[in-house]
């Protein structure tokens, strides 16, 4: 799986970035979930110091790994009047590559609880950036549970240790909330679309069981968004950026969608978030390895005081969750091959300049697309006019994330 990423902010630290992350372990005390062997549902405030030694830790298989694809050429959304400001982009996969493992805690309170292990590479071979991005990461979830009103948003993942090994990997700890995430659902759905048709075509389908089953899949993909915009929203007013949402950020507990009515994303993935407190942002940060793409945007956007930078970080975020809602509402209702991230992507940005209205008109001239067509056309074209809010060329138009959680579309009232 690949994420499609935009550099965020980091702070530097007058210590190197390992001593960073060693004494951010040692630093912080987290809030975490308990559930009741009764099997009611209940949040519990306990508070535990960060484990941060590998003997804490059980590790079980390799699940697999990923990289972060970079825009190196992006050139923004900038100014109307800017008729190149769409230019095409320049794609290039970054050096560092993740490594996720099963495992579970060994010792303490927490005894016996199943973690998914990130692992980021050491200097030698990831080089500083995956120093930078495993603090960054480590950081960014410190300052989102290290409050008692944390557990009001069960949508972020949740940070439960970490430790460095002598090679230098950064191996932090998440709970295991599951393995799979919005991207392989998406995937999975488009491929059954297409074993259902190779089998009996689409002719033969029947149209009872097809609505039936598109039906299901537009409330599983209603509650997916939902999950992943309430813990954007969170972050926002917790002083915290993304900067890196897309498809392969959001973790589910269930692909099935049956299971709906239990499903919880998780937004993961914040080794680029960036921390939007005024007192941050009035630091200058333009030449940090993380966060110059972000800041030069902003500029080139014309925010300049921190008031103008916190708006357009928020707007950015917007802009790549409209681009999440449009690959949900395209991606799992097509025949695998027919649409993918990058390539809607490229669709609303190069060829139809961000008028949804345009790419409506060209979406239903396919037939291979006319699910996504209608599932975006509920309630009178409430998806295309809620992804034209979020993906407005003027930052300052674009709705905050509470805005985009009542919306009627995400409301699901016509489901």
């Amino acid at each position: 799986m690949m994420l499609v990423l935009t550099p965020p902010h980091y702070h530097p630290s007058s210590s190197t970035p390992l001593c960073f992350f060693t004494q951010t372990l040692k630093q912080f005390n987290f809030n975490f979930n308990s559930n009741s062997n009764s099997g009611r549902r209940r949040q519990s405030c306990i508070k535990a110091t960060l484990i941060s030694t590998s003997d804490s830790f059980e590790v079980g298989r390799l699940i697999g790994s990923y990289g972060f694809i970079n825009v190196t050429s992006y050139s923004g959304l900038q100014s109307p009047s800017n008729l190149d400001y769409l230019r095409a982009q320049d794609v290039g996969e970054g050096s560092v590559k993740i490594r996720l493992y099963e495992g579970r805690i060994a010792q303490g309170p927490l005894r016996g609880t199943p973690v998914i292990f990130k692992v980021y590479p050491g200097q030698q071979v990831g080089g500083l950036e995956a120093d930078l991005m495993a603090a960054n990461e480590l950081s960014a979830h410190a300052s989102l549970q290290g409050n008692s009103k944390a557990m009001a948003c069960p949508n972020i993942q949740m940070l439960l240790g970490g430790f460095e090994t002598k090679t230098g990997e950064q191996w932090l700890a998440f709970r295991n909330d599951g393995k799979y995430t919005a991207a392989d659902y998406a995937k999975v759905s488009s491929e059954k679309i297409s074993r259902d048709g190779d089998v009996g075509g689409p002719k033969l389908w029947n149209p009872f069981q097809k609505d039936e089953t598109m039906k299901r899949r537009r409330y599983f993909v209603t509650k997916l968004l939902q999950g992943a915009i309430r813990g954007l929203a969170y972050m926002h007013d917790h002083d915290r950026l993304h900067q890196s949402l897309g498809p392969a950020s959001v973790v589910l507990n269930t692909m099935v969608e049956k299971d709906a009515a239990y499903l919880v994303p998780r937004l993961r993935d914040l080794a680029f978030s960036v921390d939007i407190r005024y007192s941050e942002l009035e630091r200058d940060y333009s030449s940090s390895r993380l966060s110059e793409g972000l800041w030069r945007r902003a500029s080139a956007a014309g925010a300049f005081t921190p008031m103008e930078k916190r708006a357009f970080g928020i707007a950015d975020d917007i802009y790549e969750a409209g681009l999440l809602i449009a690959t949900m509402a395209f991606v799992p209702f097509c025949e695998a091959g027919v649409m993918d991230s990058l390539s809607l992507r490229r669709l609303l940005e190069n060829t139809f300049q961000l008028d949804v209205e345009a790419m409506r008109e060209y979406c239903i001239a396919d037939e291979r697309l006319g699910e996504a067509v209608k599932f975006l056309d509920v309630g009178n074209g409430a998806g295309w006019e809620l992804l034209q809010a979020m993906i407005k060329r003027d930052y300052r138009e674009r709705p905050i994330a509470e805005a985009v959680l009542n919306h009627r579309f995400m409301a699901g009232a016509f489901l």
